[in-house]
């Protein structure tokens, strides 16, 4: 295998995929630190399951170290399954142009990530590689390559589409997004269903023969020969197919007295469906979200003993109320969860709720009364303290010359000193070097990092050394400020 390449903007963070669902950070803390110092590790995890996407993040505290641990970790089992490891592209921009990047199709079922690398590494650095594969983890015969130049691309294309790969024929060309595929907008193929049972192929043939050529018509039919309601039209090209389509959809016809409202659409693969069905309901969601944003609220620290009508005449006094639901058990629907949501009919409603009834005590138990926030924003509120706490503590923990100290730093320490303060009497530490004591910052510390007092005495060169009255032990030196070993 070729060298790793060069890391993008100098980062020192790997990007971790395909992991086991058990693996966790001190798993790959333990993996990843055999190479060089690990910075911090994150597995990234379901904000309410809290089972692991199957990714992970590992920072590492050179570049140096992280191209070691690509080069040699990358396609390694970790928990019996392959991992594959790149460098993590916090800008999207370079994977949304697609630049360098290349699909491969007709792959032997035996290529796996790491036979692919290898094939491919040749023409130059590899930003990210992988055989898309089933729930199962059975190859479905294709992949993709994402050089981190365009030329590789162009080279790896020129050499290799047409060959053969573990003794089938590949085709290697240009990765184009979904939208400006070939064939995304001439298609011929129609769906239509709730026509009578009674309809046969001649019957539907002659209704839409009129729009154009038909290729093929076929209406599904059960072990009896009986017709289950659908069929699928291919007509000769896109017009007529586009044609038959806008007329047929929603059409009334009558069949012996009674009525059917055809359903035609562009006939769809099952992935496909399943695509534009989410994309449906997310704008749906999305439209009831922004309609009610302001209005809803969240409730929560509820009695048990509080029924749904007593929840809303709560809420009532402070505006009209489109629905209001105390959240319950699936299994018991007697048992409340202890939450709630209230809907008013405008944000100004909805406010006013908010500022009167929270912290008011019902049957003895203060609720909590705030706007309601989607999931989404929950989440990246969720992660932002994460990393911002995680951040603080990298910053605690690192200590060393010039750093914030921790009351780990230090671990060689030989002696522990005691000084006075000699107008006071005051019993203190003296933080000389190698002091365990966790009020000294070691060489170049900045030692006020608990709130602690300024007169504790710090090593060399330390900003938190005492007032001029105060003298150490192990030297006779009075200054304005008192000096460290």
């Amino acid at each position: 295998m070729m060298n790793a390449p060069s890391a993008p903007f100098q980062s020192a963070s790997l990007y971790v995929g395909d992991l086991h669902p058990d693996a966790t950070e001190g798993l790959l803390f333990e993996l990843f630190s055999r190479v060089g110092p690990v910075a911090s590790i994150r597995v990234c995890r379901d904000a309410v399951t809290r089972r692991s996407l199957g990714y992970a993040y590992v920072n590492f505290h050179n570049v140096q170290d992280a191209e070691r641990a690509l080069d040699t970790m990358n396609f390694t089992d970790i928990k019996e399954k392959q991992c594959r490891i790149m460098w993590s592209q916090r800008d999207p921009t370079l994977r949304k142009t697609g630049v360098g990047n290349i699909f491969i199709k007709n792959l032997a079922i035996s290529i796996d990530n790491k036979s692919l690398f290898d094939t491919f590494s040749v023409f130059g650095n590899i930003l990210s590689c992988k055989v898309i594969t089933d729930d199962e983890g059975n190859s479905k015969g294709y992949g993709y390559v994402h050089f981190e130049t365009a030329e590789s691309a162009q080279e790896a294309m020129k050499k290799l589409d047409g060959c053969q790969i573990e003794g089938q024929t590949v085709n290697v060309i240009s990765y184009q997004r979904r939208a400006d595929r070939a064939g995304q907008n001439d298609w011929t193929n129609i769906y239509l269903k709730q026509f009578p049972l009674t309809w046969t192929e001649e019957t539907l043939n002659s209704m839409v023969s009129i729009y154009g050529d038909v290729t093929s018509l076929v209406i599904s039919k059960d072990e009896e020969g009986k017709s289950k309601g659908f069929a699928f039209i291919n007509f000769e090209n896109h017009d007529a197919a586009a044609a038959c389509l806008e007329e047929l959809n929603n059409k009334v016809v009558e069949d012996n007295g009674e009525s059917f409202t055809i359903y035609a659409s562009q006939a769809q693969k099952k992935a496909e469906r399943e695509r534009e069905l989410k994309k449906q309901a997310d704008a749906a969601k999305q439209e009831k979200i922004m309609k009610l944003q302001g209005m809803n609220l969240y409730v929560k620290n509820i009695d048990d003993s509080v029924t749904d009508e007593q929840f809303r005449e709560y809420f009532a006094p402070y505006g009209t109320i489109t629905s209001a639901r105390i959240m319950r058990d699936e299994n018991n629907g007697n048992v409340s969860k202890g939450f709630g949501f209230v809907c008013y009919s405008s944000a100004e409603e909805a406010s006013k709720a908010v500022a009167e009834m929270n912290n008011k005590v019902i049957l003895n138990k203060p609720i909590t009364v705030t706007l309601h926030q989607r999931k989404d924003l929950r989440q990246q509120q969720l992660a932002a303290s994460f990393n911002a706490r995680n951040a603080m503590n990298t910053g605690v923990n690192m200590g060393g010359r010039g750093g914030y100290n921790n009351m780990n730093q230090n671990p060689n320490a030989m002696y522990n000193q005691n000084m006075y303060n000699q107008g006071n009497n005051y019993m203190m530490n003296n933080g000389g070097r190698g002091n365990p004591n966790y009020n000294n910052g070691g060489r170049g510390n900045m030692n006020n990092q608990y709130g602690m007092p300024n007169y504790m005495q710090g090593g060399r060169g330390n900003m938190n050394q005492g007032p001029n009255n105060m003298q150490g032990n192990n030297g006779m030196r009075q200054n304005n400020y008192m000096n460290g070993n």
